[in-house]
């Protein structure tokens, strides 16, 4: 059964404690975080300061998304914010390997994320080193968007050398997830599904939750 992480971007803000422990009450297995620096992305988030602020609120692990251009010189502050698992872009970092090492050095868990424009083959030299990769569904940098099928054939590559290499990482995708693309990626081999727009809006956080639960 595939895990959920919710997404607060598309929560309100003017009450992040009250909707993270709302997400947590509905069921979801993860909180993702989004972290925009104008630059990477055409948008502005949160930094180490809301991270560290929010987790007290929660027993749920931190999935914290580092959409940024420079993520070797955040990432130790939003670990010691008490992150769990540091999701970086494969596009801005020149040697992926060492930050993973350094980030798992440090307690938490590592990841890769890649844009849509990007193929699974520049992945695969690194996936024995990751805990998690992270397809994005759409264009990072703003919720609401819809899922872009194309991404479907990417995490068909990752988990088809993940079977071949009897590696463990999990498979995320994050981006217009709903129960219809849900059950596509669930096919497809992924193992966490993103949702944001989805589940904050809806009228029935569990019963959201519970429906893409596949």
């Amino acid at each position: 059964m595939v895990k959920i992480s919710a997404s607060i971007l598309n929560s309100d803000f003017s009450r992040l404690a009250e909707e993270i422990r709302r997400a947590e009450s509905a069921g979801v297995d993860f909180l993702h975080l989004d972290i925009m620096d104008g630059h990477f992305v055409p948008n502005l988030t949160v930094g180490p300061q809301v991270v560290e602020s929010l987790r007290p609120h929660t027993r749920l692990p931190f999935e914290v998304h580092l959409m940024i251009t420079d993520p070797a010189q955040y990432a130790p502050a939003f670990i010691k914010a008490g992150s769990d698992l540091i999701l970086f872009h494969l596009e801005v970092v020149a040697r992926p390997e060492k930050l993973l090492a350094e980030i798992q050095a440090s307690g938490a868990r590592a990841g890769l994320v890649v844009n849509p424009e990007t193929p699974a083959e520049p992945v695969l030299p690194f996936i024995h080193l990751v805990d998690q990769v992270l397809v994005m569904t759409v264009r990072p940098g703003f919720g609401g968007q819809k899922f872009i099928e194309a991404s479907l054939e990417k995490v068909a590559v990752l988990d088809g050398e993940r079977r071949r290499r009897g590696l463990k990482f999990a498979i995320e995708v994050d981006g217009g997830v709903n129960p219809e693309t849900g059950r596509r990626c669930a096919a497809a081999g992924v193992d966490i599904l993103v949702a944001g727009t989805y589940l904050f809006k809806a009228p029935d956080f569990r019963a959201a939750v519970e429906s893409l639960r596949f």
